[in-house]
């Protein structure tokens, strides 16, 4: 079996590689295949696969070992790939920097995946997918995709227009919310224990727990009402217990940047390096100090506790550095939206190679799972067919949606769920609005659609504002200028609002 990994010079790339080799899902991988634009960076991430293989093996911890290849072409990674995991990250930390600058410069607030930043990380990206999705329907036709790659919702919708339901998005945050009520309840929701079900609905980091059936009865408002529980479920501790109470659910963590947008752009302004300067800087002292080490012969060490040397050590190992550098990133996720340090329980809730390596495995043998995937509203084949048979009849037949499915060797399932509310209903609709438009600007170049769906983002709502955020884009991203040929929205946008 041959899996291929798109943006393998990424940094979380060896934990996919760790959990396929330790069998983590019993699972039996034969080739791993590395594709990156950037060869130095492939380069590093290999090293650091191979000190990582080399500790396992010395641990005894290997179930199987899978050859592992790197190559900057994409058509040689992915041909005859049995699954194919992507995870690009076009214009690499540098570019979200950017993204992030313009939104705050204009008051507006400046994120990877939420408002204007995650629209500009779409535009530039998009192109890039749908290159991918054509390689892969061409070489490949019989392989799952597994989209890594953010924004995930509009991303793998745009991906589906090319490869039906064989391309299916992931992401590890609604599954987190989902494991800590199950802790508190005592209770594996994601198994179906007890004869649990759960109603998450909602896009790519927009989405709600709605209701934790367990044994025939409904836990979440008694849940709800305890504030000893609210204050173990990291979500009600960032959204704010009254609110979650009041609304009856539980939100995904990214609802903070739409329930608490004044706030977070003040947190973020107030720091002296955005999310994503951080992660330049961190990343790309970790690339130049692995390859140092690996350049400088360091071998690779395993320190039998876990403890790691500071990556500006004299004899770390691109492993050991790796290692270090990944624990300060999951440790200051989102610190923008705490008071306090992370705590340890959620740093360690597990991830996107877990979430990815069992889907994957549920595909290839036929094992039963339950997980919250990013889904089409009904099947591609299905696009003509009432719309009540849609999950959510009120949005499009080819939308993609976040919500808990069943998959096995006869593809992904979403399970039923109730109406959706007015109030979700319109902040599902006018987001995806707004993506469409970018999406649209992607496929044809349009500039009047890219400042459509920069205008009408509901945490922008301004055409002065989203003409703005393009001529900002569109000179801070070649790609982007590219795209739309270095122009601006055709229509003249005030200065001011008139009055």
């Amino acid at each position: 079996m041959k899996l291929t990994i798109l943006g393998g010079g990424g940094f979380r790339v060896p934990l996919v590689y760790e959990a396929v080799a330790t069998g983590a899902t019993g699972l039996q991988v034969d080739e791993i295949a590395l594709q990156d634009v950037d060869p130095d960076r492939l380069r590093t991430i290999a090293d650091v696969i191979e000190g990582l293989r080399a500790q396992l093996e010395a641990d005894g911890r290997i179930s199987h070992a899978p050859r592992l290849v790197a190559t900057t072409d994409l058509r040689d990674a992915v041909t005859a790939a049995d699954f194919v995991f992507s995870a690009v990250r076009v214009g690499g930390a540098e570019a979200r920097t950017v993204d992030e600058r313009v939104a705050l410069g204009l008051g507006l607030l400046g994120q990877e995946t939420i408002g204007p930043g995650g629209l500009a990380y779409a535009l530039r990206t998009l192109p890039v997918a749908l290159d991918i999705a054509r390689t892969v329907a061409e070489v490949a036709p019989a392989a799952w995709v597994i989209n890594f790659t953010n924004p995930a919702g509009i991303v793998t919708e745009a991906m589906r227009g090319v490869l039906g339901d064989r391309v299916v998005g992931i992401c590890d945050t609604p599954i987190g919310l989902v494991r800590r009520v199950g802790r508190l309840l005592d209770v594996d929701l994601v198994a179906g224990e007890r004869g649990a079900e759960v109603d998450y609905v909602g896009l790519n980091h927009l989405g709600w727990l709605r209701s934790v059936t367990v044994d025939g009865t409904d836990r979440l408002p008694d849940l709800l009402a305890d504030d000893a529980a609210l204050e173990e479920i990291e979500e009600a501790r960032l959204i704010g217990k009254d609110w979650v109470r009041a609304d009856g659910a539980l939100p995904n963590e990214y609802l903070y940047y739409y329930l608490h947008t004044a706030s977070a752009i003040d947190r973020i302004t107030g720091s002296a390096t955005t999310r994503g300067e951080f992660l330049a800087k961190q990343q790309g002292d970790f690339y130049l100090a692995a390859g140092s080490a690996d350049a400088a012969g360091n071998a690779p060490t395993s320190t039998g506790t876990g403890a790691v040397p500071s990556a500006d050590a004299c004899c770390s190992s691109p492993l050991d550095l790796w290692r270090e550098t990944l624990h300060e990133r999951e440790a200051t996720y989102m610190a923008e939206s705490r008071d306090e340090e992370r705590r340890e329980e959620d740093v360690a809730g597990g991830g996107y190679q877990e979430v990815a390596l069992r889907l994957m495995t549920a595909l290839a043998t036929g094992r039963r799972e339950r997980m919250i995937l990013d889904v089409g509203n009904i099947g591609a084949d299905r696009q003509e067919a009432p719309a009540s048979e849609r999950i959510v009849p009120e949005l499009p037949a080819d939308a993609v949606l976040e919500v808990l499915c069943e998959v096995g060797g006869d593809g992904v399932h979403p399970l039923p769920i109730g109406p959706v509310e007015l109030g979700r209903l319109g902040m599902m609709s006018s987001l995806r609005a707004a993506e469409r438009k970018i999406l649209d600007a992607a496929r044809t170049g349009s500039r009047d659609a890219a400042w459509q769906g920069f205008s009408m983002h509901p945490l922008v709502s301004s055409p002065e504002l989203g003409a703005k955020l393009l001529e900002g884009y569109i000179a801070g991203h070649p790609q982007i200028a590219e795209l739309l040929d270095g122009g601006g929205p055709r229509g003249s946008a005030p200065s001011e609002p008139t009055r």
